[in-house]
């Protein structure tokens, strides 16, 4: 499977999904797992996860940034996006649901910056 693997500041990674299969094998993967997950609120965007237990709040939002920077969201308005943060013990697919599409309950939402976003692309 095609992933994105990005290394952290802290040197943790987050893996991020490229298309609808590789998003669907990596929820698979993490379903029921501890990890951290993002997501943008809006549809169009890689699911991330930390490879990381128990991540700050700085690598989640870094984290978030390169979710942000991989979405249509960020691709069609270059503004600030919203980011789904949730566990994969809170992620379910229904019979049914189309590719790459997951339902996350007890889901958090972080706002990243656009300067922030800015920043990491470089």
């Amino acid at each position: 499977m095609n992933f994105r693997k990005i290394s952290l500041k802290s040197g943790a990674n987050v893996i991020l999904g490229k298309d609808e299969d590789s998003n669907d094998y990596l929820m698979n993967d993490f379903k029921g797992k501890e990890n951290i997950i993002l997501h943008t609120v809006s549809p169009g965007s890689p699911f991330g996860v930390i490879d990381k237990l128990k991540p700050t709040k700085v690598e989640i939002h870094e984290a978030g940034c390169f979710v942000a920077r991989y979405s249509q969201d960020w691709r069609d308005n270059k503004q600030n996006v919203k980011i789904s943060v949730f566990t994969g013990k809170n992620i379910s697919k229904e019979k049914g649901m189309k590719p790459g599409l997951w339902k996350a309950s007890k889901s958090k939402t972080i706002i990243v910056r656009k300067k922030d976003i800015l920043k990491i692309i470089g």
